[in-house]
């Protein structure tokens, strides 16, 4: 198997590494960031805490990505 056919099968949204154009969060995990980011702000890793598996660095790009959609349809 070429290296290529591992990475396109092994996208099984379990392994942080290879997934950087799409982030995937369920309802409950959206919901949460969101309360949390609404309490406490920017920090990242505070609001890592609560969701268990998920690194700062996934929330605060899960974050960003979700703000520059919302900004880019209301414009």
């Amino acid at each position: 198997m070429s290296d290529s056919d591992k990475s396109s099968s092994n996208h099984s949204g379990h392994d942080s590494r290879g997934r950087d154009d799409e982030l995937e969060f369920s309802e409950d995990e959206e919901a949460l960031i969101a309360r949390m980011f609404s309490l406490v702000g920017p920090r990242w890793s505070l609001i890592a805490g609560r969701i268990p598996g998920r690194t700062a660095q996934e929330i605060e790009k899960y974050w960003t990505c979700i703000r520059n959609t919302i900004t880019n349809k209301e414009a």
